[in-house]
């Protein structure tokens, strides 16, 4: 057969889609063709050709890593990140595909606006993206039209304030959207006006310390519970973003019908009041991380499959923004980086397998989400790969951090693996922390609705 591939990756541990959806590994090649994984086959290196050969023995080959949530302030914030930024961030921690949230200014909250925001990709991404449309009580009649926008992964509900006038508090209007859309909808639920009489009652509070008791895991719950109950009235699937605290956990552990549940890295490695005392207003951020009781439910939470999927939440702001003074310090921290490193490294610890990582990053963003032609490694699938040495021990520093901040709170944390290599769309753009070319990444095809 007079057959060249673009790439093979060689003899590496393929994270494989089993009928079942489980995940096998098995030692393999992949043969690329035209940003399409074209075969799956052992010694594919030894019967074909190619372009370009990648050794990927004693190496796992994941499919690509797919951040279900980052803010990368583009446009109007971009002091801080932008989506060039951003995106280098991603494929430098081995992340292929990002979910962008809307609340950048002005808020992506129109057709206008969305379009825009698309445009201005071109030539300036370096991984795949696809972008949130935010819900506010004046686009809510039009939201079943802009959620089926090329390139809208959803519509984005903060239940809790946030910037300009992506609110929605109201429970009749959250049931409306609920009940006239069809696509994912991904809600920050914290409960507004319980939130506002807690930070009432903290008026004058200059203590970051405070932060997880103004909002509070009642002001968490009480949203939770609002949104799984006009869920389940609607018949309609709801994504709960960076779920935090251990009453949410055990609300949601039988709720799950209508009910898909997302955390961050932070809440499992982080608890109050240490990482206050060790990091002050870098730990800062929305909903707060808990007390250890909370660290441990959400990790109990991915034992036992409340939990579907870990994002980031992606939130970076300048070292002078954090430095200033409690409560006018910013909430949020970058992330997308570090997910990969961190991940894999409680993968070597013994306290997630493998398999389990594969679900929780690329299998179940795509399930929830539905990207065209991503999540597995399949025929036929876009050719996004995430390449990782379980054996490479490396610290984690502020001077590899691409996001425009330059600093994680993650600085000078040692890890036992690594991202190898980021493949997009069939081209290495990352290998061995070196960036390779121009950006190569696009916007994402999602499912009709």
């Amino acid at each position: 057969m007079n057959l060249e591939f673009d790439l093979i990756l060689a003899g590496g541990i393929c994270a494989l889609t089993k009928d079942n959806g489980g995940v096998s590994f098995e030692e393999t090649s992949i043969g690329i063709i035209d940003h399409k994984i074209h075969s799956i086959s052992q010694g594919l290196e030894n019967k074909f050709t190619a372009k370009k050969i990648l050794n990927a023995k004693a190496l796992h080959i994941l499919p690509g890593v797919i951040d279900t949530q980052v803010h990368f302030r583009d446009p109007g914030l971009t002091h801080k990140e932008d989506l060039a930024s951003g995106t280098l961030a991603a494929i430098a921690g081995g992340v292929t595909s990002v979910l962008e949230m809307p609340n950048t200014k002005p808020a992506i909250t129109t057709r206008e606006l969305f379009l825009q925001k698309c445009e201005s990709t071109q030539n300036r991404i370096w991984c795949n993206i696809g972008f949130f449309i935010g819900a506010t009580e004046k686009n809510k009649a039009e939201l079943r039209s802009l959620e089926n926008l090329y390139a809208c992964c959803g519509i984005k509900i903060f239940m809790g304030s946030s910037t300009g006038d992506l609110l929605v508090a109201n429970e009749d209007s959250i049931f409306e959207i609920l009940s006239s859309t069809k696509g994912p909808i991904a809600v920050h639920a914290e409960d507004e006006e319980l939130l506002a009489q807690k930070k009432k009652d903290f008026e004058g509070c200059h203590d970051v310390l405070q932060h997880a008791n103004i909002r509070s895991e009642q002001v968490a719950l009480k949203a939770t519970q609002q949104i799984t109950r006009l869920a389940e009235k609607a018949k309609r699937k709801v994504h709960i973003l960076h779920v935090s605290s251990q009453e949410e956990m055990e609300f949601l552990r039988d709720r799950k019908q209508y009910i898909t549940v997302e955390t961050t890295p932070q809440f499992l490695l982080m608890s109050a009041p240490d990482c206050y005392e060790k990091l002050g207003t870098k730990a800062q951020m929305n909903p707060p991380i808990r007390s250890e009781r909370h660290r441990l439910a959400v990790w109990h939470g991915l034992e036992n499959g409340t939990v579907d999927v870990i994002g980031t939440d992606h939130a970076p702001h300048t070292l002078e923004e954090k430095a200033l003074t409690y409560p006018n310090s910013p909430s949020g921290m970058p992330g997308v980086q570090t997910l990969v490193p961190l991940m894999l490294d409680l993968v070597n610890q013994k306290k997630l397998s493998l398999e389990k990582l594969v679900e929780l990053l690329c299998h179940n963003p795509a399930r929830i989400y539905s990207p065209k032609a991503k999540g597995h490694l399949r025929v036929g699938f876009d050719a996004d790969i995430t390449v990782v040495d379980l054996k490479k021990q490396k610290t984690i520093e502020n001077r590899w951090i691409k996001s425009k901040v330059g600093w994680t709170p993650y600085d000078q944390i040692k890890v036992s693996a690594w991202p190898f290599a980021s493949i997009i769309r069939g081209q290495i753009a990352m290998q061995e922390d070196e960036i390779i070319g121009n950006p190569k990444g696009s916007l994402i095809e999602f499912e009709q609705r």
